[in-house]
C-alpha cells in the first residue's frame, strides 16, 4: 500500500538566512564524494531542502554537482511558499523549486537530500526522527547531508547519512581563519553541539585535534595546509579518519560516525 502524503509540509519555518557560495564545502565534498552515485542513478535527483530567504544554495548546487553528474537535476525544496514564489524565476532546465517540508513530496526518491542550516532550530531529541524520515526518502544508494555553517562558509561541520543511517562526520574550514580546529565546535551539527561536553566522543576528538595542532605548530612555517595535512596525519594513529589527504588538503577530515556518536543517557 502507498504511504500517504501529508496534507501538510511537515517541518517549521527556518530562519531563512542564506548568502551566495556558503555551502561552497560541503558542495565540493557531495561532488567529489558522491558524484559517482549520481553518474549511475537512473534519476539523478538532488533536494536542497529548506534553502532559505533566496534560491542562491539551489542554484549553486546545481552547477557544482554537474561538474561531476551532467545530468543531475536540483530541486529546491521550502516549507515556506512566499520563499517557494520568489524562487520560481530562477528556474531552468534541470532546477525547479516546490512547497514542502521534511516530506520531501517529491514522485520519486532522489539521490540526494542536501539540508543545511535546517536543523539548529530543532531539539536535539528530534534529530533522529528527521533523520530517519529522510533516510527513509532516499533511493537505494542515496545520501543525506545535514549539516551547519557559518554565515559566509569558512567553518562547516556535517554528518552523512545512507539509508541505514548515519556514516560519517566531516569538518571542513577555511584553513586561514583556523585559530584551533575546536573552533569548528560552534558549528556542529544539532546531534552533537549539545555533546560537546567532557565523557562525550566528540569533545574528546576535538581535544585530541587541538593537541595534535599545538604538536604541528613547526609546518606552520610551510603553510596552514601544510600544518592541517599533518595534525590529520597524527589524529588519524587514534580515531578513524575515513578521508585521503587528496581531501585533507581541502581543509576537510572525515570521521566514522561511531567513534563520535552521542552516548547514551
Amino acid at each position: 500500500m502507498a504511504s500517504r502524503t501529508p496534507s501538510r509540509p511537515v517541518g517549521t519555518v527556518t530562519r531563512g538566512t542564506t548568502n551566495p557560495n556558503r555551502l561552497r564545502r560541503m558542495d565540493r565534498w557531495i561532488a567529489a564524494t558522491h558524484g559517482a552515485e549520481l553518474r549511475r542513478a537512473a534519476d539523478p535527483v538532488a533536494v536542497d531542502l529548506g534553502y532559505g530567504a533566496a534560491p542562491w544554495t539551489a542554484v549553486e548546487l546545481l552547477v557544482r554537482l554537474r561538474t561531476a553528474a551532467p545530468h543531475v537535476r536540483v530541486v529546491g525544496v521550502e516549507i515556506d511558499p512566499a520563499r517557494v514564489a520568489a524562487a520560481k524565476p530562477y528556474e531552468r532546465e534541470g532546477l525547479s523549486f516546490r512547497h514542502g517540508g521534511f516530506e520531501v513530496p517529491l514522485p520519486g526518491r532522489p539521490a540526494l537530500i542536501r539540508a543545511a542550516n535546517v536543523l539548529r532550530q530543532y531539539d536535539e531529541e528530534q534529530v533522529t526522527a528527521v533523520w530517519e524520515r529522510l533516510c527513509a526518502r532516499l533511493a537505494p544508494g542515496g545520501l543525506l547531508v545535514e549539516g551547519t555553517c557559518d554565515e559566509i562558509g569558512r567553518r562547516h561541520v556535517w554528518v552523512a547519512l545512507g539509508p541505514e543511517g548515519p556514516r560519517t562526520v566531516t569538518f571542513a574550514t577555511r584553513l586561514g581563519s583556523l585559530d584551533r580546529p575546536s573552533d569548528l565546535a560552534e558549528r556542529l551539527p544539532k546531534a552533537l553541539i549539545h555533546r560537546n561536553v567532557p565523557g562525550e566522543p566528540v569533545h574528546a576528538f576535538l581535544r585530541d585535534f587541538d593537541r595534535a595542532w599545538a604538536a604541528a605548530a613547526p609546518y606552520a612555517s610551510y603553510g596552514a595546509r601544510q600544518r592541517w595535512i599533518r595534525t590529520v596525519r597524527e589524529l588519524a594513529a587514534d580515531w578513524p579518519v575515513a578521508d585521503r589527504p587528496s581531501r585533507w588538503r581541502q581543509g576537510e577530515v572525515t570521521v566514522r560516525w561511531e567513534a563520535l556518536a552521542p552516548r547514551q543517557a
